[in-house]
């Protein structure tokens, strides 16, 4: 047992877990008022929180898409702008930094490598 914090010692003054307030303790007395143990039970008896999922992206932007017809390579674009047709989805990927092109992350990695997800859930 320290000075600085006493276990119990009526008259001293401590801190309601949740609000925060200051109050002097006496007895067994844990929060300030009655409307903050009710709200320390609900708290207790609600179950575990939600965990906060973030909202969806969507992956149009980071894939590059390759026309059926001549074959062309664009990133974040899904028709083709010299045939009109709508390009096939080669993987995700982007900009070579050194050529401009588009490229797959597969492409740089190998096969086997990176395992492509766009059609699970599809039918």
């Amino acid at each position: 047992m320290t000075a600085a914090t006493p276990w119990r010692h009526d008259g001293v003054t401590i801190a309601c877990p949740v609000c925060g307030q200051p109050f002097v303790a006496s007895g067994r007395r844990r929060y300030c008022g009655d409307a903050c143990r009710a709200a320390a039970w609900r708290r207790r008896r609600s179950g575990p929180a939600a965990a906060a999922v973030p909202a969806g992206r969507s992956r149009r932007a980071v894939s590059v898409y390759e026309c059926p017809s001549c074959d062309a390579r664009f990133v974040a674009e899904q028709r083709c702008g010299d045939c009109g047709v709508f390009a096939r989805r080669a993987g995700l990927g982007g900009a070579c930094p050194h050529c401009d092109e588009p490229v797959t992350v597969a492409e740089l990695v190998g096969d086997g490598v990176v395992a492509d997800t766009s059609q699970r859930g599809r039918r």
